[in-house]
């Protein structure tokens, strides 16, 4: 059975997020909190430090309630602004550094985000996509401090780059030393993150991340898991991504273990991780894993300390587990979760093997966690007999109260505070959930989520294309690949590679195609709507150059 209780480093009854830290900094002041290749901090220094910022922050007008975009890679200073802002009463707003353009502007024009904190060498650009927007302030950082290695693999260049117009964050907490911001008590009911997703429709949406819900999620993790004080916890997983912040970052923050960060996701840079700094708990996409596999130089050694490894974001293949074990000697768990659960909610508990669903050959995601209520569901909302197939819907403390600002959005998504997924699933006699198929159209690439419109709008922007349809289609390496299919104006021309390169102007790199397949027409309703479901398989195999 999976274990059940608070893990002795976790803190079972705490208000908020922040009276969560102040125990653990109490308990272990010593403690080292963050590693970043060389360099570390203490518990007490990570306090000091973002007690400093937060002072920074507040000084630059920012107030309870307000949201601050973090537009950066796994550093230690992602982690000191977290605590800067909940310390303040404010909602970080996690921003994915490879957004660009009107991808970033979307989502701080839909948050009406009061600042950004981001890396130095984005200011230019970044300042140039602010411009006119709700956003007053923008500092920024460099990832070369808090270590001194600079390893040429993770760091093109030692030099830093001039700092952004309010200031450089290291700075800051330098001049601010010693200070700290007006006393604030956030509650469970405060949003701790507010995580952009595209959800099961329309454009992206703010899920609204409780304290609360944060809480629940590290809790039954921790527990679930067995991270308990003394453990290593590697960032593999973007902090950026709920699964990321909660599962690898806050949930290391609230018990006395240690935060290994590497900036961002190398496979040979964070294999060395695991081997220098004892790694025993991490959660990452399979896409990472399948990455670390490749290494010629990967061996069971790297992995000697390791008590428990997770895989979220996609169903793993039987098949890549087995392979991962076989050379590592180190099985690979999988774990489910949503934004809107506030990251992992189901997974196979450790010390087991995740049985197999003989009629799909599915591997199942695990069973639920403490607290949580899993049920499958009819196209009417009434559960299904143990076995049948039907909609996966999820409730508990771990399921957000709502989307920023979409009240409509909310009740279609979570009537009655009940989860709908979209994910079509089975639950068996024993309580193992097996993912089998999927309701929406949505495209799941290594762990990332990607709405086919977004994609077809900015391949429609290609002067040469009519019509534009995108779909996902099987990846033993990433689960899912973006393909696109297009037809072209009559007397246009235009190539794969161009497309693909125009995409990626536009485009994060795992939101364009990998894969493009022109043809005369595509198929349609007799109302003119594009059936994509038609195409997925169609087209001749045609990858796109990386």
């Amino acid at each position: 059975m999976p274990p059940t209780g608070a893990a002795a480093g976790t803190t079972p009854g705490h208000d908020s997020l922040v009276a969560a830290w102040r125990d653990r900094v109490a308990r272990n002041p010593e403690g080292v909190a963050l590693r970043y290749f060389d360099g570390a901090l203490t518990a007490r220094e990570a306090d000091s430090a973002s007690d400093a910022l937060a002072a920074a922050f507040e000084a630059r007008g920012t107030r309870p309630g307000d949201r601050v975009g973090v537009y950066l890679q796994n550093v230690p200073q992602y982690a000191l602004v977290l605590l800067a802002l909940w310390k303040l009463g404010a909602t970080a707003l996690g921003l994915n550094p490879m957004y660009r353009r009107q991808e970033l502007r979307r989502i701080i024009d839909d948050s009406g985000a009061v600042g950004v904190v981001c890396a130095d060498a984005d200011v230019h650009e970044t300042l140039g996509t602010l411009a006119g927007s709700t956003v007053r302030w923008l500092i920024s950082t460099s990832p070369l401090d808090y270590q001194s290695r600079n390893d040429p693999r993770v760091f093109a260049t030692a030099e830093r780059h001039a700092p952004a117009p309010d200031g450089d964050l290291t700075a800051l907490i330098g001049e601010f030393a010693g200070r700290g911001p007006s006393p604030v008590e956030p509650t469970r009911d405060d949003v701790a993150f507010l995580t952009y997703t595209s959800g099961t429709t329309g454009p992206p949406k703010g899920a609204m991340n409780t304290h609360g819900n944060v809480l629940s999620v590290v809790e039954t993790c921790a527990s679930w898991t067995g991270v308990d004080d003394g453990d290593v916890v590697l960032a593999v997983a973007p902090l950026f991504h709920i699964t990321g912040a909660v599962v690898n970052a806050v949930l290391s923050l609230l018990t006395d273990t240690t935060l290994v960060l590497t900036g961002r996701f190398r496979p040979e840079v964070v294999l060395e991780a695991f081997a220098e700094h004892g790694v025993t708990f991490t959660i990452g996409s399979i896409t990472a894993f399948h990455a670390i596999h490749e290494l010629p130089q990967a061996g069971p050694g790297h992995f000697a300390s390791v008590k428990a490894l997770y895989s979220g974001g996609a169903p793993i293949p039987p098949a890549t587990v087995e392979r991962f074990r076989e050379r590592f000697g180190v099985y690979l768990h999988n774990g489910y979760g949503m934004t809107e659960t506030t990251s992992a909610v189901i997974a196979v508990p450790p010390g087991e093997r995740a049985p197999i669903h003989l009629p799909s050959g599915t591997l199942s995601i695990g069973r639920p966690l403490p607290g949580l209520t899993a049920r499958v569901v009819d196209l009417h909302g009434r559960p299904v007999p143990s076995g049948e197939q039907g909609e996966l819907e999820l409730s508990g403390p771990q399921v957000v109260p709502g989307y920023w600002g979409k009240p409509e959005a909310t009740g279609q998504a979570m009537p009655g505070g009940r989860l709908r997924t979209g994910d079509v699933a089975v639950i068996d006699e024993e309580g193992w959930v097996y993912l089998v198929d999927r309701l929406k159209d949505q495209i799941n690439v290594s762990g990332y989520k990607v709405w086919p419109r977004e994609v077809e709008d900015a391949l429609y922007e290609h002067p040469s294309v009519l019509e534009a349809a995108v779909v996902g289609e099987p990846d033993e390496y990433r689960g899912e690949v973006v393909v696109a299919y297009v037809s072209l104006k009559t007397g246009a021309d235009a190539t794969r590679d161009e497309l693909i390169a125009f995409s990626r102007d536009r485009l994060a790199a795992y939101k364009c195609p990998r894969r493009i397949h022109f043809v005369a027409e595509l198929p349609k309703t007799q109302s003119g709507k594009i059936r994509r479901a038609e195409l997925r398989g169609t087209g001749p195999a045609s990858p796109a150059k990386d």
